[in-house]
């Protein structure tokens, strides 16, 4: 069987904990692809396995760019397809219940280097998200070693330290969006210096700054973890940063459950990757972490049930308030949900 298909994924079958708990999923995708369609009707089949998760944010991927018209605005077309769904899962999810999300924002794409243009595709996205547009990821990621990677990031070489960059991300927040990011382990400090650049701009990182674990990596997870506690707490620092709790499943990480002939239990995700999660929250605070699931990307490694399991058993140790902050408040804060 291959990884991340139905019948791979039902190998693993968990009781759902806190059946009850209300959830804000704020980071996954939809896309077109070839084998691989992940629409409303496979997002819905992962939001009714069993946890109560009522609204979602879709995060750029880029996917359904237009194909003719000016370059710079062809990423409206991801935002014109996401607000039709949008719309679909409002009008058929009733009030958000039997496992039916509302996708209750949109994160699209620009070119945040291109100051000439920037405000024109804001205001495009805007038009196009009818109400549901929040803000923009212009990703970071880059790698010396792509050929590694299972998804390798296409960012040019010191993309957080160029002005024309950092002037796109103060725009943001001057007009009130967030920026979201993706980008590996080694770029973390990078990160830091350009959140303590914008400092009125709300970033979000996201999927812990992913920690690598093939290729040039594998095989070091100690060093590279303790590095990467360090530079965690650098990040946290800058009060204009949230951070996303989730996308550790992704193949690059290295943990290897894609390759198995079953996926990640809850259970073997708690005890591979807590030290990630209690280490951000602690750095950060409840108030500034937002649980994702990264669906469906971590797909690949296991079920949306098991990950929200997995994420309840990590958070028993906090307080209701905190685990209110963390699976629902900080997102819909962040996000104006």
């Amino acid at each position: 069987m291959e990884s991340g298909s139905p019948e791979w994924l039902a190998q693993v079958a968990e009781p759902i904990i806190d059946p009850q708990r209300e959830i804000v999923d704020p980071h996954h995708h939809l896309w077109h692809r070839p084998g691989f369609d992940y629409v409303l009707d496979d997002l819905w089949a992962d939001t009714a396995s069993g946890h109560n998760v009522v609204k979602t944010v879709f995060v750029e991927c880029r996917a359904e760019y237009r194909t003719t018209g000016p370059e710079h605005l062809r990423c409206i077309g991801e935002t014109e397809f996401v607000a039709g769904i949008a719309a679909a899962s409002a009008r058929q999810a009733g009030a958000g219940t039997n496992g039916r999300a509302i996708i209750s924002g949109i994160v699209g794409h620009a070119d945040l280097t291109d100051g000439a243009h920037l405000d024109e595709v804001l205001d495009a996205h805007e038009a196009a998200g009818e109400g549901l547009f929040r803000g923009i990821r212009h990703s970071g990621a880059r790698d010396p070693h792509p050929e590694a990677l299972f998804i390798a990031g296409r960012a040019p070489e010191g993309l957080y330290g160029r002005s024309d960059f950092r002037r796109g991300v103060a725009r943001l927040g001057e007009r009130g969006y967030t920026y979201d990011t993706w980008h590996y382990h080694h770029q973390n400090p990078a990160y830091a210096e350009l959140a303590r650049a914008v400092p009125g701009t709300t970033l979000v990182l996201d999927h812990f700054g992913t920690p690598l674990g093939v290729g040039e990596y594998a095989g070091k997870r100690t060093e590279i973890f303790r590095a990467w506690k360090a530079d965690i707490t650098a990040i946290a620092a800058c009060p204009n940063v949230v951070a996303k709790l989730g996308g550790l499943a992704m193949p690059d990480n290295g943990f290897g459950w894609n390759t198995r002939a079953k996926p990640a239990t809850s259970e073997e995700l708690v005890a591979a990757q807590q030290d990630y999660y209690l280490h951000t929250i602690d750095a950060f605070g409840p108030d500034r972490c937002m649980f994702e699931s990264n669906f469906p990307v971590d797909k690949w490694s296991l079920s949306y049930h098991v990950y929200w399991n997995a994420m309840k058993k990590i958070a028993a140790r906090y307080s209701e308030a905190e685990q209110t902050a963390m699976f629902s408040g900080t997102a819909t804060r962040i996000y104006r949900l």
